[in-house]
Order: structure tokens, then sequence, then C-alpha cells
């Protein structure tokens, strides 16, 4: 692969390299948790078994938030695939800051329209997806995940 291949490969699966490196990250930081919590476990005080047994609940949340987040994201990716197969996807014609960040009074204009569509057909996992691209390009990253959520919910009870 030629370095300006190299480059635009890096582009274009941006987010994934970098989900790829903070779940690198945090499986060492989990592995060497697990590590200190083995050791101080073995050791003969009582408080410092009691702290190793403590230490243990880090790796274990850790490990479920993970394989929960990843799990979010790939379901979330398959849906926007299938979205966009079907031609269902919102074109991004969103103006942005010279940053590259998307202007948010122009979001807020047309979320109304994702509101409606989402209201209109409660039950259609599309309008809730499109409704979490409008929140999300409207900055109210909270409510994205929720209208995301309930996509991927409607769109298991639907298969």
């Amino acid at each position: 692969m030629t370095p300006s291949g190299l480059a635009d490969w890096f582009r274009a699966n941006r987010a994934k390299v970098g989900v790829a490196a903070v779940t690198l990250l945090l499986v060492f930081y989990l592995a060497v948790t697990f590590d200190r919590a083995r050791l101080l476990l073995a050791d003969p005080e009582p408080v410092a078994k009691a702290i190793g047994a403590a230490y243990l609940v880090l790796p274990v949340v850790g490990a479920w938030a993970l394989a929960r987040e990843l799990m979010f994201g790939a379901r979330l990716e398959r849906l926007g695939r299938q979205l966009d197969a079907e031609g269902g996807l919102p074109e991004d014609t969103l103006p942005r800051t010279p940053g590259g960040r998307i202007v948010r009074s122009a979001a807020d204009a047309e979320f109304g329209r994702y509101r409606a569509e989402t209201e209109a057909a409660p039950e259609d996992w599309r309008a809730w997806y499109r409704l979490g691209l409008a929140y999300d390009a409207s900055g109210d990253r909270k409510q994205a995940r929720a209208a995301m959520r309930q996509a991927i919910a409607l769109h298991r009870k639907a298969d």
C-alpha cells in the first residue's frame, strides 16, 4: 500500500482506529489492575487481601462496560449500513465551522423535521436512527444515545 493510500485508509477509518487504540489501552489497564489485585490477594495481610478483592471489581466492571460499548457501536454501524443501502440516511448538508464542527443553529433548525418523523412513526427504527443523528448534530449526546438505543431495540423486535 502506498503512503497516500495508507493515509486515505486512515482518514476513512479514523473512528475505528481510535476505538481500537482506546480499547487496547483499556485492556492493558484492566490486565495490570487484575495483576495488582492478584498480588494483593496473595499477601498475608488481611487489609491487603481486602484491597485486592476490591481491586478485582475494577477489571470486571471495565470489561463489562467495554463489551457493552463495543456491541452498541457494532449494532449502530450495522443499522447505519442497512439504512444507507436502503437510501434512508439523511444527506450531510449542514454547514460547518472552519474547525469542522456542525453549525449548531443549522442543526437545530433541521431537528424538528426528524422529531416529527419519529412522532409520526414511533415504531420505525429508521426514524429513531435519523432522530439520533439529529440529536448528535445538535450536540445532545445523551438524547442521541437514547434515540439510537431505541432504534436498536425496535430493529431487534422487527427481526
